[in-house]
């Protein structure tokens, strides 16, 4: 028996598969496809999925193969009508080390969550077909298609990240309410282009229609957007150069060759269930969004993240309350997700002067678990940053080293910070325990010392306070009280 079967191997099943593969669980990742995904589709990574990546310990790789986006300018034939960026870049800040929407093409994110996976000992099982399964109190039995071989499969647990048409959510019966206007299409292809530069991006509007050719980060291709064609049958190449001239009144612009490309339809549906038993969606599975916000995939990232660390604490003997967390946490952030993309596609709708423009919204960074059954604040008096908040970056110092809180609290541990003294009853080792102190105040083994303030201004905590930070970088628990730690680490952890 094996511990977890993921089908689909985007990158919701690529992330949960390195997060529960560099924690020791046997998994097993199918995808039916009989080839990897090449185009560029979900290409903006959100801040808060670039501090994930940053923690599987892809973050390198990722930087390496994109960009902050392109300068995009709006033409009335040759004259520029407007310029300018989705989002303006900022600079990063102690609490917030990566501000920005980062650029990389979805067959590249995939590719890095490979190679990774590679390191810590799995691989994507192509043209592996899920075909049927059920379930017991002590596992699930799965029926795998590779070509002719039918292979029955036995995992305690299986995880359906196989996109929105997905086979598991299908089996299980549950409904994925929701709407699909076919009157709101969109056209993507990654195309070869001559005759522009990849210094900017372009859009030229037609009447009620256009089309906006913009560089493809890492690669020589451009993103081409259109309407799509009134004629199926159309070669796509063809259509694509005829809307091209025909919008910019330019015959010098030549699409050359077109390597990948989908029509795009208004989608919006959320599943009724996230889990049933040892079954669980993530993804476009569970929740598929308009492309407005680039909210789909760094939502099912966060779901693969979410998930991950709590299957492998349950192999080991954690309580079911880890499992039962899922679904609450991860459908508010789905229902979040799509009032975001629904927001931003009726601006498009509308043609909004600001339709274009992202905003701190979609970065995922104000997500919070505060409903949630693991996220606890018995304070009296509770501080800006409660449990179920994101843990926020800070620099500090032990024992005269710089380091950073994003550091200490990378791994497959929970780290506990305690303010001003150290808790007053000892802790389960299993805790990377710290006491936070001020510069000049004793500073004893494991203590960080606030140098600059850092901790102090973003954790808004006074001495005494106890704080719980999952594996997954939110608070847990915020308490005053040692003993409260106890109960809350057994409760949830022994």
């Amino acid at each position: 028996m094996i511990d977890v079967l993921v089908v689909g191997a985007g990158p919701t099943g690529l992330t949960l598969a390195c997060e529960l593969a560099v924690r020791g669980v046997r998994v097993r990742i199918v995808d039916r496809a009989g080839s990897f995904f090449g185009g560029s589709r979900a290409d903006g990574i959100q801040p808060r999925t670039m501090e994930v990546f940053a923690g599987i310990g892809v973050l390198d790789s990722i930087l390496a193969s994109g960009d902050l986006g392109m300068v995009i300018r709006a033409y009335k034939g040759d004259e520029v009508v407007w310029e300018g960026r989705m989002t303006e870049p900022v600079e990063p800040t102690p609490s917030v080390p990566y501000p920005n929407i980062w650029f990389v093409p979805q067959f590249r994110t995939e590719e890095i969550l490979r190679e990774r996976l590679a390191e810590l000992g799995g691989r994507v099982e192509l043209s592996t077909e899920l075909t049927d399964f059920t379930q017991d109190v002590d596992g699930v039995t799965a029926t795998l298609t590779t070509g002719g071989t039918v292979e029955t499969v036995r995992a305690r647990y299986l995880v359906g990240a196989d996109g929105g048409r997905s086979t598991v959510r299908r089996r299980l019966g549950i409904p994925f309410p929701g709407e699909t206007d076919e009157t709101t299409t969109m056209l993507f292809a990654d195309a070869r282009v001559d005759g522009i530069s990849h210094d900017h991006g372009r859009i030229w509007q037609n009447g009620d229609g256009g089309v906006s050719v913009v560089p493809l980060a890492g690669t020589e291709l451009f993103v081409v957007t259109a309407r799509p064609p009134a004629d199926e049958h159309e070669p796509i190449r063809d259509y694509l150069q005829r809307q091209v001239t025909e919008s910019s009144g330019r015959t010098d612009i030549l699409v050359r060759e077109v390597t990948w490309h989908t029509t795009w339809r208004a989608n919006t549906r959320l599943a009724e269930r996230f889990r049933e038993g040892r079954v669980f969606l993530a993804g476009d599975a569970g929740h598929v969004h308009p492309p407005t916000g680039g909210q789909g995939m760094n939502t099912g990232i966060q779901d693969g993240y979410n998930l991950g660390w709590k299957i492998a604490a349950t192999l080991t003997g954690a309580p079911d309350v880890l499992l039962d967390s899922y679904e609450p946490e991860r459908m508010a952030a789905a229902r979040t997700a799509l009032d975001i993309s629904t927001a931003l596609l009726e601006k498009h709708r509308r043609g909004d002067d600001d339709a274009h423009i992202r905003g701190p919204e979609v970065h995922g960074l104000t997500l919070h678990y505060r409903g949630s059954p693991l996220s606890i604040d018995d304070r009296t008096k509770p501080g800006a940053l409660r449990a179920g908040d994101r843990a926020p970056d800070a620099p500090a110092a032990i024992d005269g080293t710089p380091v950073r809180l994003f550091d200490l609290f990378c791994g497959p541990h929970w780290t506990l910070l305690a303010f001003g003294t150290p808790p007053s009853e000892p802790l389960d080792p299993a805790l990377r325990a710290y006491t936070v102190v001020r510069p000049g105040e004793p500073a004893g083994e494991n203590t960080l010392v606030d140098n600059d303030g850092h901790i102090s201004a973003s954790y808004d905590a006074n001495d005494g306070t106890l704080m719980l930070i999952r594996p997954d970088g939110y608070i847990g628990l915020v308490t005053d009280s040692s003993r409260r730690a106890t109960e809350y680490w057994t409760a949830v952890m022994s």
